[in-house]
């Protein structure tokens, strides 16, 4: 794989992570909340994918060396995974799922579980920025650029919660069913991408 950049990383991370998947299920969780309320429920939301991206990028690597797993094993099985994660992506069909009446401490749960975790940033999202990280190995400036681009993506969706009712209403379903489509056609070529390079690390002979 040629060497990656900010915009590299960035456009991997808003194929992964992107939280339009979420959308439905978050805004019936801010349903009748106060504005307080839901600046907290997107703020954790938030927080809880940033601290997901962080951790695979600082503990990925020394997990795959734990458990002895190569690097273009985990990039083919990554690949893999991207793949199943794109189909799904371009198969999906928005819907939106009833919230019950609950405790605000429970709604707080839900904003993590499932909305960021893992439906904002999920197994895909964490072995591609395994992959990143292995690819920036010894150089830092490759480092400061994908933590720069797990920032952006940071704020990108903060932004996407923070504005979710202004987003549905202006794309609608349809808007946001072909949104979902064009992310989950670049996680498909990012998932090809990924195989290609782990079997040309695994079988440099073959490749």
């Amino acid at each position: 794989m040629d060497e990656m950049s900010f915009q590299h990383y960035l456009l991997g991370l808003f194929a992964v992570a992107n939280n339009i998947a979420a959308i439905p299920l978050y805004i019936n969780l801010i349903n009748g909340r106060t504005d307080k309320e839901q600046h907290k429920i997107c703020s954790t939301a938030t927080i809880a994918a940033v601290v997901t991206m962080v951790i695979s990028l600082f503990a990925g690597l020394a997990v795959l060396n734990f458990f002895q797993i190569s690097v273009p094993a985990f990039r083919i099985a990554g690949g893999l995974l991207l793949l199943s994660t794109g189909f799904g992506m371009m198969n999906s069909v928005q819907r939106s799922m009833e919230i019950a009446e609950q405790a605000f401490s429970k709604i707080i749960s839900t904003a993590i579980i499932p909305i960021a975790i893992p439906m904002t940033t999920g197994a895909g999202t964490i072995s591609t920025i395994i992959l990143f990280a292995e690819s920036a190995q010894g150089k830092p400036y490759l480092h400061f650029a994908l933590l720069g681009a797990i920032g952006a993506m940071t704020g990108i969706i903060y932004l996407t919660f923070f504005y979710s009712p202004k987003i549905v209403r202006f794309l609608g379903a349809t808007g946001l069913d072909v949104l979902t489509k064009i992310f989950g056609l670049i996680t498909l070529a990012l998932g090809i991408q990924f195989i290609i390079t782990g079997i040309a690390g695994a079988f440099p002979k073959i490749m």
